[in-house]
């Protein structure tokens, strides 16, 4: 199961608590009982039942929060490492 997959299925609360959470790499028990009533397949918890979130589904996260896919991101715009020199 991959937050993309489910996404859809997701109400307005539980999305938004997701995309204001984006880096949390476990979700509340709250949260993942709302994921797993709408989810058709099986969802990976901890033994505090909160949902563990993949690189994927945090990848996918960030990337509906900020709008811009990997595809969009202007090559002009690079970090250069300050104790190289260019």
């Amino acid at each position: 199961m991959t937050l993309r997959d489910e996404w859809q299925r997701l109400d307005s609360d539980t999305r938004k608590w997701l995309l204001d959470n984006a880096g949390c790499m476990l979700a509340p028990s709250t949260i993942t009982a709302v994921v797993q009533q709408n989810s058709e397949r099986h969802i990976d918890v901890d033994r505090h039942g909160q949902m563990i979130l993949s690189r994927e589904d945090l990848d996918f996260i960030r990337e509906k929060g900020t709008g811009v896919g990997a595809g969009q991101v202007n090559e002009e715009f690079q970090f250069n490492d300050a104790t190289q020199p260019e």
